[in-house]
């Protein structure tokens, strides 16, 4: 059978079909039927080109973002790595008013634990230090740690 006569058989059958997109029925009789294969009718040709500029547009809007993701992604993991060398690094910077025999490295969860007066034999407090760079905001487990400090559920404990 050929195309031609498929499409004629279908448009006078009597049969309904349901839009994908509104979901409502309408009959095959009424509906632009066509072999996709030769010249599109100018109602489907029409519809054609809007769908083609849509996604012409729409890969022009991903390009863009994927060129901007891309630049931002790469500039975060360059500033992230730059940040976990100068935490290792940071006691022992002249600028870091901490003695660096004070200082415990930890960087997984804190950075550092500081115990105030460690090098005089005489600690006077313990703080729980993080070290950011580009004003980097805290993560959401050192965010915990400092909500457990602030609201004094902090505890020594031998074993």
């Amino acid at each position: 059978m050929s195309c031609s006569k498929f499409i004629s058989r279908l448009q006078s059958s009597g049969l309904y079909a349901e839009c994908t997109h509104c979901h409502s029925e309408f009959k095959l009789k009424d509906a632009e039927l066509f072999d996709g294969r030769a010249a599109f009718p100018e109602v489907a040709e029409t519809k054609r080109q809007e769908m083609l500029e849509e996604l012409a547009q729409r890969m022009n809007d991903f390009k863009k973002r994927k060129l901007s993701a891309g630049a931002g992604a790469e500039k975060k993991a360059i500033e992230v790595g730059i940040g976990k060398i100068i935490e290792k690094i940071i006691p022992a910077y002249k600028e870091f008013k901490i003695p660096i025999f004070d200082c415990r490295p930890l960087f997984e969860p804190v950075d550092f634990i500081v115990f105030k007066g460690l090098c005089d034999m005489n600690i006077d407090s313990v703080t729980f230090l993080e070290v950011k760079t580009g004003g980097a905001a805290l993560n959401k487990h050192e965010k915990m740690i400092r909500e457990a400090v602030e609201e004094k559920k902090v505890f020594h404990k031998v074993i």
